[in-house]
């Protein structure tokens, strides 16, 4: 059984589907499904081939492949860039604290989606009502994160020289946290060279986390002791990527020194 894992705009988050009308499908195809809220156009971002068919009854089957007149359909982006304006007007006129960065619509016309960014919660029931007169169609109103307006967006990241990880490859990352820049030995950077051009911590954080994580296993406990030289020594710190640990080495005389050991050359 295959499960098709399809996103109807890059700020969404993605849905799954079958394949039980075995389609030749691949990632990036359009295709036409029938979802909960009407028919609808999107784009395959990945397939997953399961043995068991556990599942299959509570997915809605792929209904075809999009083709040339179907995309032909979709809104144009000047059209797209009219709703938007509108919406924005009347967040104003509503004095909401929110931003509209964008919208998708629905493929069979009955529905518009915008998402928008808030700090919070926000009372909008009186702008669905003004979009709803307007429009003439249902409407949604979807919550984003700033990370999510950054991937939308794109930019240069903090190297200077490439775009922004979450805009290309990094799609689904999860939480990013504060016990990572610990793990990593960067936490004394301080927040505002560890954070992104969204304003939060950067996502490579997540990305490299474990192969730090991997590192630790082969690293003595920090307060554990070892052998180094026939001596004990006492771990009191670590240097990850170098492989590498702080001893406290009392010698014979009972003077106390403090070495940079590899790893190699300690024993547990």
């Amino acid at each position: 059984m295959q499960i098709i894992k399809i996103q109807f705009c890059s700020w969404d988050k993605e849905y799954d589907f079958s394949n039980d009308n075995n389609l030749d499908l691949k990632v990036g195809d359009q295709v036409i499904v029938e979802t909960d809220a009407g028919v609808d156009i999107g784009k395959i971002s990945e397939i997953i081939e399961q043995k068991t068919e556990e599942n299959k009854n509570e997915l809605k089957p792929i209904t075809r492949l999009a083709n040339k007149n179907d995309i032909a359909k979709l809104p144009a982006e000047e059209v797209k860039a009219d709703m938007i304006k509108y919406c924005r007007s009347l967040v104003k006129k509503h004095n909401l604290p929110m931003k509209v960065v964008d919208v998708h619509c629905g493929f069979d016309g009955s529905r518009l989606k915008f998402g928008f960014i808030a700090d919070g919660r926000v009372d909008f029931r009186e702008l669905v009502k003004d979009l709803t007169r307007h429009f003439q169609k249902s409407i949604i109103l979807y919550q984003l994160g700033i990370r999510d307006e950054a991937q939308m967006t794109g930019d240069i990241g903090r190297c200077g020289t490439r775009p922004l990880c979450c805009s290309k490859f990094l799609k689904n990352l999860g939480g990013v946290t504060s016990d990572m820049a610990d793990t990593q030995q960067i936490a004394h950077r301080g927040s505002e060279r560890l954070s992104g051009s969204c304003g939060r911590l950067m996502c490579c954080l997540k990305y490299e986390q474990e192969g730090y994580a991997e590192l630790e296993k082969k690293l003595p406990q920090i307060g554990s002791i070892v052998k180094y030289e026939r001596l004990d020594a006492k771990v009191i710190g670590w240097h990850t990527l170098k492989k590498t640990v702080d001893l406290i080495v009392k010698s014979k005389d009972g003077d106390e020194k403090v070495y940079d050991v590899s790893i190699d050359n300690i024993k547990k």
